[in-house]
């Protein structure tokens, strides 16, 4: 079992506290890797908007964590207080991974954490993020940013894509999936932030592709085109291109190749398929289109992915 400590003090944002609770603070049903150990650390007793949290411990406990979460920090142009930012620190100094939600990253940046590092939060924050942290490298233009031991999420519902990443590098993408299956959330989202400035991803039941990508996601394994998309959803190829740029930041043609990776990598995780029939099976047809993508999203070939993740999660010797 792996500690989780949430850090709080005045002026935290409940929402990603909460989110993040709701993540790590219990297994989803029918998973039985050992699940996570919560702690909520702060100084004292604090008000986070309109409810009053009790600490577990204080914030020195951060320390002693696996995994640090730091949650949306509510005024930005006020300093996070000195003793939390030096606990943040010390903590990742100690060797905990240390991951921000939403504006938390203004936290990670005050204790020198993002210095030199790529790093990102709310659309509405990355340029004073940028302004009072001129050596952190700032993108506005992604849901969240992994430098190993130092993570950092765009805005809200972006914290819920960095929590399941957490989830998916302890336990490997079926856990992750399960995890997303219960909160009733994708369990990736393709393309960045940017989208979210002018054009909301719509919520509808109706929307044109809430019911096409379930439909996509079941059928991986066929050669689908952009037509067969479209005669589904029942509108023209360049109508669910304007629909699909919209609400995913990409094409029906790059969608379709996250889900494919998606499903490749849940596959070397949990099956002893070889990577011809899982190529078979996420659609890509041979072994050497599943290792060209595979290499070029994912950064190493589907084979090392394979011995890399049944490495860190073998069962320990006895």
């Amino acid at each position: 079992m792996t500690t989780v400590a949430l850090a709080v003090t005045e002026g935290m944002l409940h929402f990603e506290l909460s989110l993040a609770y709701e993540v790590f603070g219990s297994a989803p049903a029918g998973v039985t890797v050992p699940w996570y150990d919560v702690e909520v650390c702060g100084s004292d007793a604090v008000r986070i908007g309109r409810f009053r949290l009790e600490p577990d411990q204080g914030l020195d406990g951060l320390r002693h964590a696996d995994t640090v979460i730091v949650p949306g920090w509510a005024d930005v142009d006020v300093d996070p207080p000195a003793e939390l930012v030096d606990a943040v620190r010390a903590a990742h100094e100690a060797g905990s991974r240390v991951a921000s939600l939403c504006t938390g990253a203004f936290v990670l940046a005050a204790a020198g954490l993002l210095d030199g590092r790529r790093a990102t939060t709310h659309w509405a924050h990355t340029e004073a993020l940028a302004g009072l942290h001129p050596r952190v490298e700032v993108d506005p233009d992604v849901l969240y940013v992994d430098n190993g031991s130092v993570l950092t999420s765009a805005g809200k519902a972006a914290a819920m894509d960095l929590c399941l990443h957490l989830v998916r590098l302890d336990h490997g993408s079926s856990v992750a999936n399960a995890v997303a299956r219960r909160l009733v959330v994708p369990p990736h989202r393709a393309g960045g932030q940017a989208q979210f400035v002018a054009a909301p991803v719509p919520t509808r039941d109706d929307h044109p592709l809430a019911v096409l990508f379930p439909w996509a996601i079941e059928r991986l394994d066929q050669p689908l085109t952009v037509e067969d998309l479209a005669r589904q959803a029942g509108m023209s190829s360049r109508n669910l291109g304007r629909h699909f740029r919209a609400v995913t930041g990409t094409t029906p043609l790059r969608w379709l190749l996250t889900q494919r990776i998606r499903r490749a990598q849940e596959l070397l995780e949990t099956a002893d398929d070889t990577v011809d029939v899982i190529a078979t099976a996420t659609g890509m047809g041979t072994a050497t289109t599943l290792r060209r993508h595979f290499n070029r999203t994912v950064g190493v070939p589907p084979d090392s992915y394979r011995r890399t993740f049944r490495s860190r999660h073998a069962a320990p010797e006895r």
